[in-house]
Formats: structure tokens, sequence, C-alpha cells
């Protein structure tokens, strides 16, 4: 069963270590860039702050949309993500496989040509992102400390499930049963 290492009050005053785990936005992101987002967290330091791409965000275009060149025919059915609301202006390729012993493995910000070369290796996949996420030293840590976000470690059956916002619910339901009420609840309560 998954288990959140960040959620409600439990997260130490101390500097924490999330590289490699998914945040999920908690009910307080419910608009905007983030809303119901599943962000992989590739760096993460006290001193450096952090480092994700949305993964459940896609675009609705493919890499052939924006990059039309035969050199790049191979990625042009890559399906394009937004990585976040920094630097929305670069189209990049992350390549994510999943190791038996170590879990989640990625390769962030490669080439065209290491994409390509990631694409023909099995159980691999290739996603193009637009822009990604940021938080400047200490930043995250308060976020999570308000329950901005939930931090858990990415499940084994991540890579096979659609990365569109049914990929938040699907994560964020197998929690606990207080998460699964979270995932379960309206938009806006005070609605029904």
């Amino acid at each position: 069963m998954l288990r959140p290492v960040a959620a409600g009050r439990s997260i130490p005053d101390s500097p924490i270590q999330l590289r490699g785990y998914l945040l999920l936005a908690g009910p307080l992101l419910r608009d905007g860039t983030f809303d119901h987002s599943v962000i992989l967290l590739a760096d993460h330091s006290p001193t450096d702050g952090a480092f994700g791409l949305i993964l459940n965000h896609p675009i609705g275009r493919v890499v052939g949309d924006f990059l039309s060149d035969e050199d790049f025919g191979p990625l042009h059915r890559i399906p394009v993500h937004e990585g976040g609301p920094v630097d929305l202006d670069h189209l990049t390729f992350s390549a994510f496989w999943w190791n038996r012993k170590s879990g989640l493995r990625w390769a962030i910000r490669i080439s065209a040509e290491d994409a390509i070369k990631h694409s023909h290796r099995p159980g691999t996949i290739v996603r193009a992102f637009v822009g990604h996420s940021g938080w400047s030293p200490g930043q995250l840590e308060v976020e999570l400390r308000r329950d901005s976000w939930i931090a858990t470690r990415p499940p084994p059956d991540l890579l096979g499930a659609d990365h569109d916002r049914s990929l938040w619910y699907g994560i964020l339901r197998r929690l606990s049963p207080f998460h699964r009420i979270l995932a379960e609840a309206p938009g806006n309560p005070l609605l029904n």
C-alpha cells in the first residue's frame, strides 16, 4: 500500500529530502496550474530548493505539432505535458522507467537524440514538457506544512497509468481512507 510521508502537520522542522517522491496537490491548490497535479520531484535539497515536472497535465498536443523536422520523426507522436509554470518557452524531453530494486528512475531534460534512444527501450516512456516546477530553498517545506502538497513514493504502476488528471485521483485515493475522501470530494462542497 502507498503511504504518504507528508500529510497534515507531520512535516518536521528539520530538513527533509524528497527527491524521487511524488507531490500531489492538496485541496488548497484547486485552481491554477497545480490543480490536481502529480509532480515528480526530480531534485530537492535544503540549499538549492526543488525542481520537478507535472506528470499529469497533457496539453493535447504532440511533439510533431512543435518540431516538424524529419530528424525528430521518432518523437512526433510523443505527448507534450505542461511541466509547470516556470520557463514555459522551452520544450524539453524526459524519460521514465521502473527499476525493480530502486523504483522509479528518470532522465530529465535530455536531448532529442537521447529521447529517441530511450524511446526504443522496453518499459521506458518518453514525454515532452513545456515548462517545469520549481521552489526556492525552504519554499516547498513551508508549502508542505500548510498542507498544500501530499508527498508519497511513486507506486509501481505509475508508468502504466494514464498521465492525465485521473492520475491524481488514482494515487490519492489509495493512500488512506482520509485521502480517499479528499480525492472524491467535490471541488466546492458548499455547492451541494
